[in-house]
């Protein structure tokens, strides 16, 4: 009888342990099945060399011309860096992060058969870190995607990558944890996992167990440069939604309610009658808005999107942004208590920045985030000068940060013109050629200082 009963028990373990993902014996299988799918990627920056002196009696001296003229034609120096990425069309196109293609002059696409290729951008999104290329090349083997909602902490993940320019390595681990916020970005939702991800692994894909990619790995938490059994995966379901429209049109359209969220706390709760601190509270509708259109309200708690629910104000923008202007989505919302289903048709989300979108648009061609300098500024940052822009912050791989400029850079003369605001730049800039050269004039903490800023040969590179 007791051995009957202990048989009965672990039959009973062996079904649940049968329902659970088990340890392969090996994934030798998975990865020969799927290496060809996995690409490196290596870029090429052209970096302008930097002076490390001025003219002795500054811009307006007689030697001022001879430097603009000298370093204006320094030789350039080129940067090299290594990625990861997969092929997810039998065409051609290949997925990668933004990251890794940012600022290239020059991308090639290696594949397991040791054939190189030149690659072009079909589009990225920075906020999402997501870029499309392309080869010409037919035929090739391209990774079946997966769903990563169906992925649970403790599932068996195997990632193929080229770290520090090891071609073709795997790792393998698990799911540490879901929906991470790591503060890259608004639509932060990573897949935390301990397999080995390290610099080189960037852009790879991530496996499930049967051989679809669930993530596409982006980010390591570390502190030596290495792994620390930390990395990030943005899922597949989040950045498979703009595949397609990267591949037409080269850029991200998200939609939008118009609505102003915050997180529940305690004392909204209560206030509101809420049995749970779930849900986006929103304080504030914008006036001929979708949400208002739909009957959104202030006050109202936004608890799901569609089948999608809603545990706080960070969950909203990422559920919206799976989907494009015109889009119907059904809004569920606690309000006075009831549950109300609000169909609502999202609109297109309107550009980032001040009123002048124009005149910043070519700030941001250069790579800069700028603002007028004011007196507060100067006095804090020791300035020289009385006017110009201030640097707020310079885009990786940007032509800014390959000149050298760096935040707290004060500009105040660009081709011998004088910069007292935005559309002085915008109207310089908006006259050059692409792979056109600016010279910039800045002070920098009271120091005088001169350097080169070249336009991409191509927009978008």
């Amino acid at each position: 009888m007791m051995i009957q009963k202990n048989v009965g028990i672990l039959l009973i373990l062996l079904f649940s342990w049968g329902n659970a993902q088990a340890m392969p014996n090996s994934f030798a299988d998975l990865v020969a099945a799927q290496k060809d799918t996995v690409v490196n990627i290596s870029t090429t920056q052209k970096v302008h060399m930097q002076p490390r002196m001025m003219p002795q009696g500054g811009q307006h001296s007689p030697f001022d011309q001879f430097f603009k003229d000298f370093f204006g034609q320094m030789p350039e120096q080129e940067k090299h860096a290594l990625g990861t990425g997969f092929i997810v069309s039998s065409k051609g196109y290949i997925v990668t992060n933004n990251h890794v293609i940012e600022g290239a002059d020059e991308i090639v696409v290696k594949t397991s058969n040791g054939k190189e290729y030149k690659a072009t951008v079909m589009g990225a999104d920075a906020k999402l870190d997501v870029a499309l290329l392309k080869i010409k090349a037919k035929h090739l083997h391209a990774a079946k995607l997966g769903d990563s909602k169906k992925l649970r902490v403790g599932d068996w993940v195997i990632a193929i990558g080229n770290p520090f320019g090891l071609e073709q390595t795997v790792t393998a681990g698990i799911v540490s944890a879901r929906g991470r916020v790591i503060g890259s970005g608004p639509y932060d939702d990573y897949i935390q996992t301990d397999a080995a991800i390290n610099p080189g692994n960037s852009g790879g894909p991530l496996f499930n167990t049967k051989g679809e990619v669930v993530g596409i790995n982006a980010a390591i938490y570390t502190k030596s440069g290495g792994s620390n059994g930390i990395g990030f995966a943005i899922p597949i379901n989040l950045a498979h939604s703009v595949f397609e429209e990267l591949r037409k049109t080269g850029h991200v359209q998200r939609a939008r309610l118009g609505v102003m969220i915050r997180d529940v706390d305690e004392e909204t709760m209560q206030a509101l009658g809420l049995k749970s601190k779930h849900g986006a509270l929103v304080p504030q509708v914008q006036s001929g808005s979708a949400a208002e259109k739909a009957g959104i309200q202030a006050g109202d708690v936004i608890v799901g999107i569609d089948k999608d629910v809603i545990k706080n104000a960070h969950d909203l923008p990422i559920r919206i942004a799976r989907h494009h202007p015109g889009d119907k989505v059904m809004v569920h919302i606690i309000r006075d208590g009831h549950t109300l289903h609000i169909p609502v048709i999202v609109e297109k989300m309107i550009a980032e920045g001040n009123p002048h979108t124009g005149q910043q648009k070519q700030a941001m061609r250069l790579g800069l985030a700028l603002s007028l300098l004011d007196k507060e500024t100067r006095q804090k940052l020791e300035t020289r000068v009385d006017y110009g822009l201030l640097v707020k912050a310079v885009r990786r791989g940007s032509p800014a940060m390959r000149a050298g400029i760096q935040r707290g850079d004060v500009l105040y003369k660009v081709n011998g013109q004088p910069i007292r605001k935005i559309s002085d730049l915008s109207r310089i800039v908006n006259k050059m050629d692409a792979g056109g050269a600016l010279r910039v004039m800045m002070d920098r903490h009271g120091n005088q200082a001169f350097t080169v800023i070249r336009l991409p040969k191509k927009e978008g590179k």
